[in-house]
């Protein structure tokens, strides 16, 4: 909390605890796989429409705060936008399809193992070290995620391909981070997301087109779950999370995320009587308690 205060002064402390809006952010997180799965939609137009309806909410934002910015994008920062955009495509289209084979909890916490790839790309492309205490604690990560594909296989095999499908939307993710840092560096929050997400609908749009998936008609339930997911843990979850980096260190903000399967497989024994088994449990536990060690040994080894 120490730094935090550190970079506020008491003036400038917003009158909504950053705390509170933290507990919020991760709320609104959590519900991005539920309304997923409410939907009986195509993966793909959930994908599509979430982001795309994502960008129009934007729109207004960024032509009044950062219209100069957007127009001085470069060639470079245009090629990295797109890039980073398609591979949040390819995330969500993977991620939200894994909804439809395998488990609330499964789908969330194995998607939690980004920050791990993120790191894995930063040594093999960035030549970055890993210390032997991050090491090991992204070797137990990946015991628990073995643990929730033998139980998922056991199960079934259509659970063991939604959890290869989550796991190429961890990746995925994971490589969108890594080219969008430098990116989000140079640009305010509202051009970055606008630029990224308004890419990241564009090629959904074209994967829409690719494999031949009706952009229309859908029932209104489903029209208005797309805007559910829109707002919730788009625009409120992640922009919140995104605030409150400006009031709380970013480890306390980093590890919040890691509430996100907790919180979505709650909401999903509520809202769609899924309770995870022992090995997803277990299994579950390991992956939280490998990445929660993996970034904080990270930071420390100066990874």
């Amino acid at each position: 909390m120490q730094q935090a205060k550190a970079k506020t002064t008491a003036a400038e402390y917003p009158r909504i605890n950053p705390y509170a809006a933290l507990v919020i952010a991760v709320v609104g997180i959590s519900f991005g796989s539920i309304l997923a799965k409410l939907s009986d939609a195509p993966a793909l137009i959930i994908a599509t429409y979430r982001n795309a309806f994502a960008t129009l909410i934007l729109l207004p934002f960024a032509l009044t705060t950062c219209r100069k910015e957007l127009r001085s994008i470069g060639a470079k920062d245009f090629l990295a936008a797109s890039t980073a955009g398609m591979f949040l495509a390819f995330h969500f289209a993977t991620w939200i399809k894994s909804l439809e084979y395998t488990t609330v909890a499964s789908s969330t916490v194995l998607v939690t193992l980004q920050p791990i790839f993120v790191v894995l790309g930063s040594v093999f492309v960035l030549k970055e070290r890993v210390g032997k205490k991050a090491l090991a604690a992204g070797s137990l990560a990946v015991v628990g995620s073995i643990i929730i594909g033998a139980g998922d296989f056991a199960i079934g095999g259509s659970a063991l391909w939604g959890d290869f499908l989550a796991l190429s939307g961890a990746l995925f993710i994971a490589v969108y981070v890594l080219i969008g840092r430098s990116l989000r560096q140079r640009f305010s929050l509202v051009a970055y997301t606008f630029i990224v997400y308004g890419f990241c609908s564009l090629f959904l749009f074209m994967m829409d087109f690719i494999f031949s998936v009706k952009l229309y008609p859908y029932s209104l339930y489903n029209w208005l779950l797309f805007w559910a997911m829109a707002l919730i843990p788009t625009t409120v979850g992640h922009t919140l999370l995104n605030w409150a980096l400006k009031y709380l260190p970013a480890p306390t903000v980093s590890v919040s995320v890691l509430g996100e399967p907790v919180g979505a497989s709650i909401l999903a024994a509520i809202f769609l009587g899924e309770y995870p088994g022992a090995a997803q449990l277990v299994g579950s536990m390991l992956i939280l308690t490998g990445v929660y060690f993996f970034m904080k040994f990270s930071r420390e080894e100066g990874t």
